[in-house]
């Protein structure tokens, strides 16, 4: 059992980054890529947006800048840029700068002790340590993880962090009708319709 904060805190961001990363696996182009909500999420804008995040809380907040250039992030790209993946953006592209945005935010993580103190500019008080900055990191990483399990559930009915998790019970496809009828009726009662 680990019981080092730091790194427990780097162990759960690892396993959510995967487990992001991994709702792409198996889909083709059109499918990583679409809008599947009205503010248009997509599994790809979503690695694409934590890699951009990646290397802005582990790289410029602590004095480290990744040698890679985010264009998406520059003064003068269009809005939301790191949301979506152009037509002209490949997908293998946008895995290289999340495979270098995990190597890059590892790197810093195992440089620096928890106390290291850097600025998030955009924060209301930009002065945090690196614990702040994990933690807050872990909550955005599996915040949009748990977006990606929605998107790619809605997609193929593929469920949980991994394919196999142990934590989704296994259903049947009728099973799993079963269960969704029982919750409809619940909320009709409770809806009084």
């Amino acid at each position: 059992m680990d019981t080092d904060p730091k790194a427990t805190l780097h162990r759960v961001l690892r396993r959510q980054r995967d487990g992001l990363v991994g709702k792409l696996d198996g889909l083709d182009e059109y499918d990583v890529r679409r809008p599947l909500t009205g503010t248009g999420t997509n599994l790809l804008g979503l690695v694409k947006h934590v890699a951009s995040v990646q290397v802005e809380y582990l790289g410029l907040v602590f004095g480290r800048p990744s040698p890679l250039e985010l264009p998406w992030s520059a003064e003068t790209a269009e809005r939301d840029a790191d949301l979506w993946a152009t037509a002209d953006e490949s997908r293998e592209a946008i895995l290289d700068v999340w495979r270098h945005s995990a190597e890059h935010a590892d790197a810093t993580v195992e440089a620096l002790p928890l106390d290291a103190v850097g600025e998030v500019p955009w924060w209301p008080e930009p002065r945090a340590t690196l614990h702040e900055v994990l933690v807050h990191l872990v909550g955005e990483v599996a915040r949009h993880a748990g977006h990606a399990d929605v998107l790619r559930e809605q997609l193929d009915g593929a469920t949980g962090l991994v394919a196999g998790d142990p934590n989704v019970p296994d259903r049947t496809a009728d099973e799993w009708a079963a269960f969704r009828g029982r919750i409809e009726q619940a909320a009709r009662e409770a809806a009084g319709r």
